[in-house]
């Protein structure tokens, strides 16, 4: 398809003022690593939760959401929203205590909670496997989603589209920095969602659709519009909705749902002014990502099942595009070129902000493992902060060059997205514990990223189609969950004095440290000051108090684009006791 002169130029200012923004601050920036990994540690709840919300908002997260709808309808979307439970148990209970650590990165806290030579290994390896592979292999997916726009709506080879994103975005994100990353996503964001807010407006009102209400009343749409499976067949019930609620938010790590916290969350949470920031913009973030910015996707997602109702209707309408990509998630970018001008290039240019934000993190949140946690800390730990700015803005560029290679590979989001699924299962309780329970070790954690990733490897090759997708991750769970159990009462135990250390200085609740504080307060280490540390019972009530308020909001707002009025106002009822709910118990928590 042919671009106007007015898309152009829109598309073009965006890249101008995104460029400017990274040299405004690209001497700040390399002032020092602090600056260039966290923003000195002085950053705002709102820039921080808008940073975050960009992150995950993600050229690839409508793709995902659209190949979900048309397969599993709007119910398929429980698969990533219950991850909302993860994200709320963050706020309430670990953003604080990620702010008492003072550490630079979330891989620093392997040395402060464990010791020995397990504890070294640990911090340098998942450096690696998380800054590099893993790292790699996200902003690969994401990159697939540019592949799809370019193709698409460019008509742009994956090899140009693939160049063009990684030079503009590895220049930004190598001279501004963590700050240059934070404020892109703050511009990028209003980008996003107004461009997708408005194409999705557009979309729905096209002649192919015939307004919202001929939308929601088409046979193709109607089966698929229930937030719920059907409560009466098990084959769908089970993998769509009880697995994610029962199992999944709690036992799978998986990026910016850390159980726990970690990764770009972690580095965000660090880089707040102090706790109450960190634990506000991780609220805002949880509030934003799964109650504000669903519904124009899902609303694109079930308009492309009147337009597109096969995958074999898409490769005709595109018949230049590679048919290896044609997938059900091709269905978003598809819809996308009906837009007019004006709208198409706001739109692309919202796109290339969904995913430009979301490179730029991981790139950032990726090198500050490589500089940290492996040059620092085990090849140059004399390393002046010049040099490792250099090094940092070094292995952007390399981190940026292995993602686009490997993009060319992949083919399909919801692929990515179930693999990565099946290798963080099982680990995310040992996540949630290890801060409550000091029994566990560094060998709990090498054993249960070893063989979480080895079921993973055993379920894809081996097992194959022989079980859904759903066993295979119960499986997996149950797997590692025994091995890193077993290993935690067969192994020697961490050294008391770095117990010791660390409950003295994150002051987490200490129900399961009962023999390291007694230890420390015989010893005169731990006084009564360090004992007190809040109240759990009201945190996880604040939790679920929390989840229950986002889940009224974005079912309200479902409710309310259905013309559904009873059910909008017992929605927004919900909302608003929660949220005050909430704020009577904040202050039992600080």
């Amino acid at each position: 398809m042919q671009l106007s002169n007015i898309d152009w130029i829109i598309i073009a200012l965006f890249f101008i003022l995104t460029m400017l923004i990274g040299v405004l601050v690209s001497k700040k920036a390399g002032s020092s690593s602090s600056e260039f990994f966290l923003g000195g540690r002085s950053m705002s709840w709102w820039l921080l939760g808008v940073s975050m919300v960009a992150t995950t908002f993600s050229a690839d997260t409508p793709n995902l959401v659209t190949d979900i709808v048309r397969n599993n309808g709007v119910a398929g979307n429980w698969a990533w929203w219950a991850f909302l439970l993860t994200g709320m148990l963050t706020v309430f209970v670990y953003a604080k205590l990620w702010r008492r650590s003072g550490i630079t990165t979330d891989l620093e806290f392997y040395e402060m909670r464990y010791s020995g030579v397990q504890a070294r290994f640990l911090r340098g390896f998942r450096a690696i496997y998380l800054g590099v592979f893993f790292n790699v292999m996200i902003m690969a997916t994401v990159m697939l989603a540019g592949i799809k726009i370019g193709g698409i709506l460019l008509g742009l080879p994956p090899v140009t589209t693939v160049l063009t994103v990684s030079v503009i975005t590895v220049i930004y994100s190598s001279i501004g920095g963590f700050k240059g990353v934070i404020y892109t996503d703050f511009f990028q964001f209003i980008i996003a969602m107004i461009g997708m807010v408005w194409a999705s407006i557009y979309i729905v009102n096209m002649p192919e659709i015939g307004g919202l209400s001929q939308l929601l009343s088409h046979s193709a749409v109607q089966p698929k519009l229930s937030f719920l499976p059907d409560l009466n067949n098990m084959e769908v019930l089970v993998p769509l909705l009880i697995i994610p609620l029962a199992v999944q938010w709690w036992s799978v790590w998986y990026p910016g749902a850390e159980p726990g916290g970690g990764g770009y969350i972690a580095q965000r949470m660090l880089s707040a002014k102090d706790e109450k920031n960190a634990i506000i913009a991780t609220l805002f973030f949880n509030v934003a990502h799964y109650a504000l910015r669903p519904w124009p996707w899902i609303l694109i997602a079930l308009a492309s099942m009147i337009v597109f109702p096969t995958v074999e209707s898409i490769q005709t309408a595109f018949p230049d595009m590679d048919p290896s990509f044609v997938k059900d998630d091709l269905a978003f970018s598809a819809m996308l070129s009906y837009l007019p001008a004006g709208l198409m290039g706001l739109v692309i240019a919202a796109l290339i902000a969904a995913l430009m934000s979301t490179i730029s993190t991981h790139l950032n949140w990726g090198s500050s493992y490589v500089v940290n946690d492996v040059y620092q800390r085990f090849l140059k730990p004399e390393a002046s902060e010049s040099q490792l700015v250099m090094v940092g803005r070094i292995s952007t560029i390399v981190l940026m060059v292995l993602a686009a290679l490997f993009a060319l590979v992949l083919t399909n989001a919801l692929q990515a997205f179930n693999i990565l699924l099946q290798i963080g299962a099982g680990t995310g309780l040992l996540f949630i514990l290890r801060w409550f329970w000091w029994r566990i070790n560094a060998m709990c954690e090498i054993v249960a990223m070893v063989v979480s990733f080895l079921v993973a490897l055993g379920m894809e090759f081996v097992v194959g189609d022989q079980l859904a997708d759903h066993e295979k991750l119960i499986a997996g769970v149950l797997v590692t969950t025994i091995a890193w159990l077993a290993t935690a009462w067969l192994t020697k135990p961490t050294d008391r004095q770095v117990l010791i250390r660390f409950f003295k200085t994150i002051r987490p609740h200490a129900m399961g440290w009962q023999p390291v504080v007694q230890q420390g307060i015989n010893e005169g280490a731990i006084t009564d000051e360090h004992t007190r540390t809040g109240r759990l019972s009201s945190e996880i009530l604040m939790m679920f108090l929390g989840c229950a308020g986002v889940y009224a909001l974005l079912f309200g707002m479902g409710y309310l684009i259905y013309g559904q009025i009873a059910n909008t106002v017992l929605a927004t009822g919900v909302a608003v006791v929660s949220a005050w709910s909430m704020y009577r118990l904040w202050s039992k928590i600080e």
